[in-house]
């Protein structure tokens, strides 16, 4: 049994596909603020959010602690992970670079809360 050659379509882009080719405009100065805003989101929030935890789980270890200092270490800690994440991947959003994040934070927090340091 002999097998027909399969036809091949030419497909031809219309003038209305124009502006397929076209240059996408530059970037704005509200769309860069907001990109800058949701790539450190994340450090921020888990920051935020793990030193309240911290201070509601160990209330009395941590009276003498203020929460803002728990959340300044874990804000500069999750930043420098957040931005060696995208130095070392390339992009932002890695899981890896998430679980460096987390990692960072819970050191930083032990640091500030319970380390030699503490006020």
């Amino acid at each position: 049994m002999a097998t027909r050659p399969a036809r091949l379509i030419q497909i031809t882009p219309s003038p209305d596909a124009a502006y397929l080719y076209a240059r996408p405009p530059l970037m704005g100065p509200l769309d860069l603020l907001w990109h800058l805003l949701n790539l450190l989101a994340p450090a921020l929030g888990l920051s935020l959010i793990a030193a309240s935890l911290a201070k509601l789980l160990w209330r009395r270890e941590l009276s003498a602690v203020r929460w803002r200092r728990l959340a300044a270490w874990g804000m500069a800690v999750s930043l420098l992970a957040l931005l060696g994440g995208l130095a070392i991947n390339g992009r932002d959003g890695r899981m890896s670079t998430y679980l460096a994040m987390v990692l960072a934070n819970a050191l930083a927090l032990w640091w500030a809360g319970f380390g030699p340091r503490r006020c």
